[in-house]
């Protein structure tokens, strides 16, 4: 019973807390500039196309990890990871003019490309499982 509770409480002080903070971002980005409003969104803009970019990598070379499984190898596995973790890094520093800025902005680049390293390392060892049971 207390449990129920719980989370119909922290459900509704979460919502809370997420409709606040909305609001308050909007009405700060309303009160901005056309030109800070701008690169705000050229911002979220190359932050999407990245994230749709290293989503898709992987999927789109399923044929990858089956050929490194037959490879029998932990050194041509290794070279896929470090391959797709290349290109996402390629794609980011195109993304960001080849330039990144401050110091903020190279943590949050960090942060993505190990989130997106984690990331591959997951996609890649399920699709190899599966190529594995197939065979």
């Amino acid at each position: 019973m207390i449990e129920a509770i719980g989370k119909y409480v922290g459900g509704k002080v979460i919502t809370a807390i997420i409709v606040v903070t909305s609001a308050v971002i909007l009405i700060w980005i309303w009160q901005m500039s056309p030109e800070q409003r701008g690169a705000i969104v050229d911002t979220i803009k190359h932050s999407a196309i990245w994230v749709g970019f290293a989503a898709a990598l992987p999927w789109a070379f399923f044929f990858v990890p089956p050929m490194a499984v037959k490879a029998e190898s932990n050194l041509v596995s290794a070279l896929v990871l470090v391959g797709y973790m290349l290109l996402d890094m390629l794609m980011a520093f195109y993304l960001a003019g080849w330039s990144p800025g401050g110091t903020l902005t190279w943590a949050v680049m960090i942060l993505g490309f190990l989130c997106a390293a984690v990331y591959n390392f997951v996609v890649t060892d399920f699709l190899a499982d599966r190529a594995d049971d197939a065979m």
